[in-house]
């Protein structure tokens, strides 16, 4: 149980570092012509297809296995402290982690065949990809719903049985929050719930890590 526990910890700041590397890559890299014709979206696309796919296995896949572990650790973490919100709140991860995955299969495999359509028509490829985008924000990318309830139900149930810090179960309430609040259109509230889940998954992982090194000396 130590051992997963210590695994738990480490997935929690590969999770972190994918949301950086993912902040930097789409702030530093990415330079998409949003008022750009049909053919030039859909030409750098194609010219870039290789490093965005990358780019989103790692955001969506890689992240919702990683995301499991968390969900699973979380769970066996706080399950002793028998709260309907540890049941509840696990269940919303694990939806979480289905919802993630699927959104990065599908961009990957949309992206293709939206690219093949432009032998056709530039028109009816980028048509093609706007619809698979959508799908996409609506199942994970642009909305926050089921992931932030998860961080919230999890966070109220580990205040009340004082598992972790005060601070970070209250981080995570705000990460919660935050999460649910991006059922509204507004691509501020889903930079506010990246940045701060940032932060929560970091000190998770800090905190984790720091209670295996704990029990390992109390063992001892």
């Amino acid at each position: 149980m130590d051992r997963f526990q210590k695994f738990v910890g480490a997935a929690a700041w590969i999770e972190a570092l994918i949301y950086v590397f993912a902040f930097v890559y789409f702030g530093a890299f990415w330079a998409y012509p949003p008022e750009g014709s049909a053919s030039e979206k859909m030409t750098y696309l194609a010219e870039n297809q290789f490093s965005f796919s990358m780019m989103y296995f790692l955001m969506y896949v890689v992240f919702g296995v990683f995301l499991s572990v968390l969900v699973v650790g979380l769970f066996e973490k706080l399950e002793s402290t028998n709260d309907p919100l540890v049941k509840i709140g696990s269940v919303f991860g694990f939806v979480w982690v289905v919802l993630v995955i699927a959104s990065g299969m599908l961009a990957n495999i949309g992206l293709v065949h939206a690219v093949e359509l432009m032998d056709q028509s530039a028109e009816k490829a980028f048509d093609m990809w706007r619809v698979v985008t959508v799908i996409i924000e609506s199942l994970g990318g642009g909305n926050e719903l089921v992931g932030g309830l998860w961080v919230l139900l999890l966070s109220l149930a580990a205040l009340k049985a004082t598992v972790f810090p005060r601070g970070l179960n209250y981080l995570g309430i705000s990460v919660g929050c935050a999460g649910i609040s991006t059922i509204y259109p507004a691509e501020v509230l889903n930079e506010i719930f990246g940045i701060t889940q940032v932060l929560w998954f970091f000190w998770l992982g800090v905190s984790m890590l720091g209670q295996h090194s704990t029990s390992k000396l109390a063992d001892s």
